[in-house]
């Protein structure tokens, strides 16, 4: 009995430890085309950026401890689903009876825009390369006002650089959460020095005297030692869809986990799972692990389907931004606290009944209203308004 893991992140390391817990004594092998074991993401634009460590997901001795065989450093290229093999680029053929995909994102790339100090920042070699050059850089250019983006610019900004940031929305963030509180992670940026120039994008980018020369669509000229490119990722759902397992914005999957093939399942950032009667995709660390921990459930005999409430957090300076739960409508967000001040939390709330939270500077908020995600409440927007009814105590009725 043998099942395979494809994917180096902490979706696929999640995986196995769970199975390894849960009792499952099969063969367990990790393939990965990075050549570091399975680590963690969210610092590769924070701590790594500023001179620490990649993180690994476990420590190295664990996979040998547990039964784990790592193959890193080689892709999986097809996928058989009648035969139940997958081929790597070494022409191995591996066998599995359970296949799990975890193949994550890759960074979405911009036509004309590669070359000797223009970076992307995915994986660990995007990170050290990209630290590599910082080293001696003075003026850095972002592109792309999203997540990594605005850590990126956060990272620099700690590490003595300027920087400026391009953003073709009206905010930083718009699109993920809304232009009201995307206002308030504007304001926190520049408070820091950072010119971030919103509603407008660069179309070119040239080197010249040792420098990049960027031009935007509004005919604005900006040199950069160096430029880094945030400006979405994609699913890697290509193994599965030419191996015909059904697609679409990532790996489909139902409540469980399974892909529309026998044997295999998907999870992660390239899943697209049902969860609460709608198809999501979630590209966030704790739904990675939690999902892991679900799969490998439902491959050991349970049938377990996910339904945590999303969580996700990020960092700008001192300032932690988390979310938990779903926003139904980002235009419709009841406050509490104040947006001004970069101190509040925005709730979604629909009959009664939140459907998540998006918080500045107030952890409490978000563990109560995950608390209270999975458990029956009544609450108005007058009462999440009012400052003086406390939250924990309105939720818990």
């Amino acid at each position: 009995m043998r099942c395979v893991l494809v994917g180096g992140g902490v979706a696929a390391a999640a995986t196995a430890a769970a199975l390894r817990r849960r009792g499952y004594d099969g063969e367990i092998v990790l393939v990965a085309d990075e050549p570091d074991a399975p680590y963690e993401r969210p610092p590769l634009s924070k701590d790594v950026l500023a001179g620490g460590d990649v993180v690994p997901a476990r420590k190295p001795e664990w996979y040998r401890d547990n039964g784990v065989g790592l193959r890193l450093g080689t892709r999986a290229t097809s996928i058989d689903t009648t035969t139940r093999t997958v081929r790597l680029t070494d022409g191995d053929d591996l066998r599995y009876d359970t296949l799990v995909l975890a193949t994550g994102m890759r960074a979405r790339r911009l036509a004309g825009f590669d070359g000797a100090r223009i970076h992307y920042l995915r994986t660990a070699a995007d990170a050290r390369a990209l630290r590599a050059d910082l080293v001696a850089a003075e003026r850095v250019v972002v592109l792309g006002a999203g997540f990594v983006g605005c850590e990126v610019a956060a990272s620099s900004v700690g590490l003595g650089k300027q920087v400026t940031i391009f953003e073709p929305e009206p905010t930083p963030l718009a699109r993920v959460l809304g232009v009201k509180i995307g206002a308030a992670v504007l304001d926190i940026h520049r408070a820091r020095g950072v010119e971030v120039r919103t509603g407008e994008y660069v179309e070119t980018c040239t080197p010249s005297g040792g420098r990049l020369v960027l031009e935007s669509n509004l005919g604005h000229r900006v040199d950069a030692d160096l430029v880094v490119v945030g400006v979405g990722a994609l699913p890697n759902d290509d193994l599965a869809r030419h191996a015909g397992i059904e697609t679409g914005n990532g790996i489909h999957v139902d409540e469980y986990g399974r892909t529309s093939a026998p044997g295999v399942w998907a999870l992660g950032d390239v899943a697209a799972q049902l969860h609460h009667g709608r198809r999501v995709r979630v590209e966030h660390h704790d739904n990675a692990l939690r999902q892991g921990q679900t799969v490998a459930a439902n491959i050991t005999g349970e049938q377990k389907p996910h339904t945590d409430p999303h969580w996700f957090w990020s960092d700008h300076y001192e300032h932690k931004l988390q979310s938990v739960g779903h926003a139904r409508d980002l235009d419709d967000l009841v406050l509490r606290g104040s947006v001004e001040e970069g101190v509040f939390s925005a709730f979604s709330l629909t009959d009664g009944r939140l459907d998540g939270v998006i918080s500045l500077g107030r952890p409490g908020d978000v563990l109560a209203v995950r608390r209270a995600l999975l458990a029956p409440h009544t609450v108005t927007a007058d009462e999440l308004r009012d400052e003086s009814l406390p939250l924990k105590q309105l939720l818990s009725r």
